[in-house]
């Protein structure tokens, strides 16, 4: 049966630790999703679950010499909250993690629970030194590049400074995954002036516009999140969650109601055969995993969290994302970033 210690990862390249038994098709499509990076894109894995079953799934590509696995006997379920973090020490996130923290592992990836990752990350990496919460950090399919959204989900209660640190955050996401200098930040609430919003955003205003570092734009409303008109949307957890999921639900729906209007008649039949290319392009810049997943910032680790129901090509997708993070060195950035702004800071 494959297996590995992990001390014998530390002789080659460092791998991005798999969580195998995370997401509703865990583990076949974790596994499958393994292979494609391994084999399509050049990102060494280590498979982190239950070796029979793992055994089994690389046995079905092949693989089996391919991708090492470390044993975890225990996963967190999909319906299973913070607390499970705490009651599964060994569970195959938490294995995930450690491998990070030994530096036996370059990035974490898992397809479960976003609340036991977001818990089991914040628990075993911790949190950067001068970081006050991690943020989940999500990419907007907007063009010519991706939007970046955070808080999507780690934080429903927030203070101003929090919002502030998740501006540094999203900015270092922003130069690191985008390859944008000088990132554009604005603020999501109910109205562009100053004045709108509840106490909380007021306050974030002012300390944003106060921010060395950060280049600040101002407000931006909900009908901005798709234009572009910045590259870095900060808000608190609770709102970038429902943010998240009305577009996802929109985005569903509109391409629904597509199929449905195509299908109608022969005429509309053949006008979607003659715009096809340009549907397929649409339909691949909107399907979140081709993105590779939310990133949760701010830990002594990259943790990519790809969607619940990934199949083999998000899985990929993520395993290349955490690689190139890992390799950028985003937490040594975060780190810098941080660090400087906590000092300008104190000397006012």
């Amino acid at each position: 049966m494959n297996g590995v210690t992990p001390d014998s990862l530390r002789s080659r390249v460092l791998p991005v630790a798999l969580d195998a038994m995370g997401g509703d098709n865990a583990p076949d499509e974790i596994v499958a999703g393994a292979v494609q990076a391994v084999r399509e894109r050049g990102v060494p894995v280590v498979l982190v679950g239950q070796p029979r079953a793992l055994h089994q799934a690389l046995l079905a590509h092949d693989a089996v010499s391919e991708i090492p696995v470390v044993r975890a006997e225990e996963a967190l379920a999909m319906d299973e909250g913070a607390l499970a973090s705490l009651r599964r020490p060994r569970s195959s996130i938490a294995i995930a993690c450690h491998l990070v923290r030994r530096g036996d592992a370059a990035a974490v990836v898992s397809a479960g629970s976003t609340a036991g990752v977001v818990a089991t990350g914040r628990l075993r990496l911790r949190g950067q030194q001068g970081v006050m919460r991690p943020a989940i950090t999500v990419p907007l399919p907007t063009r010519p590049h991706p939007t970046v959204l955070l808080d999507a989900g780690a934080n429903a209660d927030t203070k101003p400074e929090m919002l502030v640190q998740f501006a540094h955050l999203g900015v270092a996401y922003a130069e690191t995954a985008l390859g944008l200098a000088r990132p554009r930040v604005g603020l999501l609430t109910i109205g562009a002036e100053p004045e709108k919003g509840s106490k909380l955003v007021k306050r974030a205003h002012e300390l944003l516009s106060g921010t060395s570092g950060i280049d600040f734009t101002g407000n931006i409303e909900g009908d901005d999140l798709l234009t572009g008109k910045v590259d870095v949307i900060v808000t608190d957890g609770f709102t970038g969650n429902v943010t998240l999921k009305a577009l996802e639900g929109s985005v569903r729906y509109a391409f629904g109601q597509l199929r449905e209007t195509i299908n109608e008649s022969r005429l509309a039949k053949v006008g979607g055969l003659l715009q096809r290319a340009k549907l397929r392009e649409l339909a691949a810049r909107l399907d979140p995993e081709a993105h590779g997943g939310a990133v949760l910032l701010g830990l002594n680790g990259t943790v990519v969290i790809a969607h619940g129901s990934s199949r083999a090509k998000g899985i990929a997708a993520a395993c290349e994302l955490a690689a190139h993070l890992a390799a950028q060195g985003i937490v040594s950035r975060i780190g810098e970033r941080i660090a400087s702004a906590n000092k300008s800071h104190r000397r006012r």
